[in-house]
């Protein structure tokens, strides 16, 4: 019987080979990334201690009313990326891991690494 192709299974199935070669620490935690069609969600984990640091996306008010509702576009995720940056920079965090969950770096995920790196992050 011939498989059906699932896009998202596909993803998944990425994402957790990627998940198996980073981890994200105390000193250096993970910017996990994750676009859907209309919005862009960035995260830093402590994957130690299995919390949540900092996080940013376009669901946030003040960054739908800068974006004017235009909420999937690349502009949008540049955005993300610099607020995320930023977030982390005033939480004392400099450097990260990158996990783009198994999307191709390409982008919506191109333009959050890049928007963060614009705030000082380091990979």
């Amino acid at each position: 019987m011939i498989q059906p192709f699932d896009r998202k299974a596909k993803r998944i199935k990425r994402h957790l080979a990627i998940r198996r070669r980073i981890h994200g620490t105390h000193d250096v935690p993970r910017l996990s990334v994750f676009v859907s069609d209309k919005h862009a969600y960035a995260q830093i984990i402590d994957d130690d201690s299995a919390k949540t640091l900092v996080s940013a996306s376009t669901l946030q008010k003040s960054l739908r009313e800068a974006l004017k509702n235009k909420t999937w576009n690349k502009a949008a995720a540049r955005l993300v990326g610099k607020e995320i940056g930023a977030r982390a920079i005033e939480a004392g965090i400099k450097e990260v891991v990158f996990d783009r969950s198994g999307f191709r770096y390409h982008g919506r995920i191109k333009e959050i690494a890049d928007g963060a790196r614009e705030s000082g992050l380091k990979f």
